[in-house]
């Protein structure tokens, strides 16, 4: 009798010792990591010289624990400059989205963030009359922001995101006399941007 009591003994205290185990495991793993979401995305973009001009594309996001998250996007953005050039950008890149607050076990309805990453980027510009006067270069860009998750629910988010996108590599020009059109490219890493501000739509699909 007892050694049963013994053995009762050190099987109840073995049991609280692996409660208490998992209890801060479950701690070092937040309920919204390593989530993977997709989503659509619409983007305004204000042109250094170009002018404004609206995009749409997707997304997919891989979230790493509480404070960090990554997005993965392409977009397409078109703009008419003075209705006689066609400028098309295509952007392929990644960001880091850092969350500087502590959030609740779910989250909260408003959820900010600081935001910094990469992307290559296609530009194609067109004289609208004549698509034979086409010129098009590759290049590669970064860019930082702000931005803020509006949760609707625990896997359904609207994201707002405003951040400067930096080129990195040459840019293509038009100049504009009368009638006559004429596409060229800048020489130099000049620096040239633009303002971009995305509206996200996102739905949590799995967990990795």
């Amino acid at each position: 009798m007892k050694n049963k009591s013994v053995y009762l003994l050190v099987l109840i205290m073995f049991l609280f010792q692996t409660n208490g185990f998992s209890q801060k495991a479950d701690t070092l793993l937040s309920p919204q990591s390593w989530w993977f979401s997709y989503g659509v995305r619409s983007t305004m973009s204000t042109f250094d010289g170009d002018g404004t001009g609206i995009g749409a594309g997707g997304q997919c996001r891989i979230r790493i624990n509480n404070k960090i998250n990554t997005d993965w996007f392409g977009d397409y953005i078109s703009i008419n400059v003075f209705n006689k050039v066609r400028s098309e950008y295509y952007h392929i890149g990644w960001s880091v989205l850092y969350y500087p607050f502590k959030e609740a076990h779910y989250p909260r309805l408003l959820q900010p963030y600081i935001l910094a990453g990469h992307c290559f980027d296609y530009n194609k510009k067109t004289e609208m009359a004549d698509p034979t006067n086409s010129k098009f270069r590759w290049g590669s860009a970064v860019q930082a922001g702000l931005g803020t998750h509006f949760n609707l629910s625990n896997k359904f988010d609207i994201s707002l995101t405003c951040q400067y996108m930096i080129h990195l590599t040459d840019e293509l020009d038009e100049e504009i006399v009368g009638d006559k059109v004429t596409i060229l490219e800048k020489g130099g890493n000049i620096l040239q941007g633009h303002l971009l501000t995305t509206v996200s739509f996102n739905y949590k699909l799995f967990r990795l």
